[in-house]
Formats: structure tokens, sequence, C-alpha cells
């Protein structure tokens, strides 16, 4: 029984005092390098092109539902106390809780459709490499987890609140404190272990074209395109045969 204990206790200490800081170099390091070394590689090297029926119903679910997921972990990370105070009112809860859920619905639906597409358009299959479904399983691992913490592990964003955020800031304060996660079920420890999986293989994979989105978009002015040729007679049969 001792045996068993300590090996427990070994496992807690790698995914949860190791495996965090792994991540982050990896994740802060080769990013760096390939913005560096191979900048035009920040890209989530569209397809759409090829088929947009089926893209449009996978990736317009996937980003709402996980922009929705990220930003509820994300205010739980910064805004812990805050969270709580918000949740001390039941309707509230209820609110937060039913729209961390719908979003993670969302984002499955749309993986689910990333997943179909990949699979059945033969011009989208040939651009899909091992890379991308490496990382669709883990981003179906996270979600399954995710979902399944929400139904029979209700009440996350305040436990999430109470203990995820301060871990993750004893993690980021090179103190890691893991006997505020320790006493946690298996599958929210499996949904951890899935996150910093994601966050390692980052760097290596198109999901860096998230650290790219064009936001100037948002405020830049408006460009007025000129053209200086005769865009009819320059499509026509006699001028390519001339040229």
């Amino acid at each position: 029984m001792a045996e068993n204990t300590t090996l427990f206790d070994y496992l807690n200490l790698f995914w949860f005092t190791v495996l965090p800081y792994i991540a982050l170099f990896t994740f802060f390091l080769v990013t760096i390098q390939r913005y560096r070394g191979k900048g035009f590689t920040y890209s989530s090297l569209s397809s759409q092109f090829l088929e947009n029926k089926v893209h449009f119903w996978a990736m317009v679910p996937f980003h709402y539902g996980i922009l929705v997921v990220l930003g509820g972990h994300i205010l739980g990370f910064l805004l812990p106390n805050q969270l709580l105070l918000w949740n001390s009112n039941p309707m509230r809860l209820y609110i937060l809780e039913i729209s961390g859920f719908v979003g993670g619905v969302f984002t499955l639906v749309g993986l689910i459709n990333i997943i179909i597409r990949r699979l059945t358009d033969a011009r989208t299959k040939m651009v899909t490499s091992a890379a991308d479904w490496i990382v669709i399983s883990v981003l179906l691992f996270q979600i399954c987890t995710g979902l399944y913490t929400a139904i029979f592990h209700s009440w996350g964003s305040s436990w999430f609140a109470a203990s995820m955020a301060p871990y993750l800031w004893s993690i980021v304060k090179f103190n890691p404190t893991i006997a505020y996660v320790t006493p946690l079920p298996l599958m929210v420890k499996l949904h951890i272990i899935g996150a910093f999986s994601i966050i390692t293989l980052f760097p290596f994979t198109r999901l860096v074209h998230a650290l790219v989105v064009p936001n100037p978009y948002l405020w830049r002015k408006r460009q007025v395109v000129r053209w200086h040729w005769d865009r009819k007679k320059i499509r026509t049969p006699e001028f390519k045969i001339n040229k």
C-alpha cells in the first residue's frame, strides 16, 4: 500500500508540477523560434477554398464555442474572487454554468464537423497532416472531459475559482502548490493534463494562428484598391493568346 501511495504521489508531482513547466517552456521557446525562423507558417492553412459548406458549420460553432469556454477559464483565473461573488446569486450561477456548457457543446459540434470534413472530403483529406489529427484528438479529449466535468461535477466555475485559480497562480509564481488539485476527481485531473498537453503541442501545429489574429483590421482605415488595366480585356482568350 505504501508503494502505491508513493507512486501516486510521484505521478501527481510529475503531472501537476513538472508538466506545467515543460509545457510553458516549450510553448514560449518554440513559438518564438518558429516566428523568427518560419514566420510564414503562422497560419491556420485554411482549406476553405477546397470546400466551404461543411467548413462553415465546422469552424463557426467551433470558434465561437471555444471563445466562450476560454473566456470563462481566463475570467476565473484573473478574477477568482469576483467570480465567486457573482456566483453567490443562484440565478447568476445558473446563467454562467449554462453559458459555459452551451459553449462546450458548440465547440464539440464544430470539432465533429471538422473531423467529418477531413474524413469525407478528398481534397481536404490530402492537406490534413498527422499533426492535425494529433491536435484534433487532444482537443476532442479535452472537450469531452470538460463536458463530463460540467455534467457530473457541477458548479465548476466556483470550484475553479477556489481551487484551480490558486494552483495556476502558484505555477506562475514558481511555487507550485499541488494540494489544490490532488483531491480533485480523476476526470478533472485528466482535463488539467489535457490542457497542459495542448499548450505543449501548440507551437508545433497550426494552432499558432491564434497568436496572429488580424486584430488591426478592427481599427485600420479602409484601403482603396485600384486596377491599372482593363480587367475584361485581360481575361479574354485573345489577350492570353497574344501574350
